[in-house]
């Protein structure tokens, strides 16, 4: 391609359609979540090549534009990708343009859809504990009349959280952009959707001690059904500053116990 003839996405598929080296093409981003398309969306695209194979379109790795951006990586790499990080949300959803090996990248996609028991169970202790911590340090401040801190704490507990959840419910936490519309197709056992963004949403627009406390209690219940009483143990007398003050909160959170 020339700079007068631009890469486009479609040539860019028909290259590969065409090259006995490429075992697989898989789109993510926005034009991999249905409806979720504007006029400034481009295309990510991997290009996955077999194994010791080699191919001229190595030579687009790294393209990036206004229209397409390239990854081209091997079978290997790809199965690797995102496992653990950011990117395996962006891949547990992403969208097989062309699939080579008889369903074989649908399966890896699958793969990094759904965390394994054990890596799961790590992640929540962990997002849990730092969690916790945010939700402390924010009540804590706004105690001490530290309004600031106070907000930016709770707006930091509400990452931790939402990975915590994911995590419990063994999948990644989708990109901030995608929560709605992840939630919205598939939503987290236990809990109503638009009740818990709405809470979600005013804790991290201002810190609301009382949201961010009747949350926790609906958080520590669930937690402690899961097997991570030890990590809130921890905590020891320091838990009564980040427990509801009333009771009968937890239906206007919208959690549901499990049956």
């Amino acid at each position: 391609m020339t700079a007068q003839q631009p890469l486009t996405y479609d040539a860019l598929v028909e290259l590969a359609t065409t090259d006995p080296a490429v075992v697989g093409l898989v789109l993510k981003g926005s034009r991999a979540h249905d409806g979720m398309t504007t006029e400034h969306s481009d295309h990510d695209l991997y290009v996955v090549v077999a194994d010791d194979a080699t191919t001229p379109l190595t030579r687009f790795a790294g393209h990036r534009t206004a229209e397409l951006d390239l990854v081209v990586v091997s079978l290997t790499e790809f199965r690797a990708a995102g496992m653990p990080g950011p990117e395996r949300y962006a891949l547990a959803r992403a969208r097989i343009v062309l699939d080579r090996l008889g369903g074989g990248l649908a399966r890896i996609l699958a793969d990094k859809a759904r965390l394994g028991a054990e890596e799961a169970f790590r992640e929540a202790g962990g997002r849990l504990d730092a969690y916790a911590n945010s939700l402390y340090r924010s009540v804590k401040n706004h105690r001490d009349g530290q309004a600031l801190a106070a907000r930016l704490d709770a707006a930091d507990s509400v990452r931790f959280l939402l990975e915590l959840l994911f995590a419990l419910d063994r999948r990644p936490r989708p990109y901030n952009k995608y929560l709605a519309w992840e939630l919205g197709r598939q939503p987290l056992p236990g809990w109503d959707t638009d009740v818990l963004l709405r809470a979600v949403d005013r804790i991290a627009a201002t810190g609301d001690v009382s949201v961010q406390r009747r949350l926790f209690g609906l958080v520590e219940a669930v937690a402690r059904e899961a097997g991570h009483g030890a990590v809130l143990d921890a905590w020891g007398d320091d838990l009564d500053l980040m427990r509801p003050e009333g009771r009968g909160d937890g239906e206007a959170l919208g959690h549901r116990t499990r049956s």
